[in-house]
């Protein structure tokens, strides 16, 4: 079955997405930012199949997040580093954490905590406006088309809608109990 891809969608989740939309990609960088670096290790933390590991450490690294490095050359074996970008999505890493130790974490606990070395304070993540260190909830936010939004795309009805100045997130469906 032939996947869609979303990497010419109008939209940074949907791009994002289509690259690291599946658990196995997202557990991969989880295990790069926890140490691991190499194939047998990724097979052993991950239980993972080869042929997928393979699969998705190559997207990683044609998408630009790893990089491949030799560390043997006979046989010749290579490590998987993170890149600046694959660094940058570490806080997407601990958003999603703080989320599922919100929701998803049983009586006993978040099963990891994030602990933070500077101040030496265990942490969450915590999405904020960049201006004022607010917490961000959809709410209290509205979305407009940015300079990368298709053109031709702008006069659509439904964008019109979706994008229509002062039409809050807030306004989206939602299960108030």
């Amino acid at each position: 079955m032939k996947r869609t891809s979303f990497d010419t969608w109008p939209c940074s989740i949907a791009r994002t997405a289509d690259i690291l939309g599946d658990a196995w990609s997202l557990l991969v960088l989880r295990e790069v930012f926890y140490g691991e670096s190499r194939f047998d290790g990724f097979i052993g933390s991950l239980g993972i199949a080869r042929n997928t590991l393979t699969d998705r450490l190559r997207r990683l690294e044609s998408e630009g997040l790893l990089r491949r490095q030799a560390y043997q050359s006979d046989p010749v074996r290579h490590e998987y580093l993170l890149t600046d970008k694959g660094r940058d999505f570490f806080g997407v890493l601990a958003a999603i954490n703080a989320w599922g130790d919100r929701w998803l974490a049983g009586d006993e606990g978040a099963p990891v905590v994030l602990h933070h070395t500077p101040c030496d304070h265990d942490t969450e993540a915590r999405v904020v406006c960049s201006s004022c260190g607010e917490p961000l909830r959809h709410q209290d936010m509205s979305a407009r088309t940015g300079p990368g939004y298709p053109a031709r795309l702008l006069d659509a009805p439904a964008v019109r809608e979706r994008f229509a100045p002062g039409r809050s997130l807030g306004d989206a469906r939602t299960d108030q109990a």
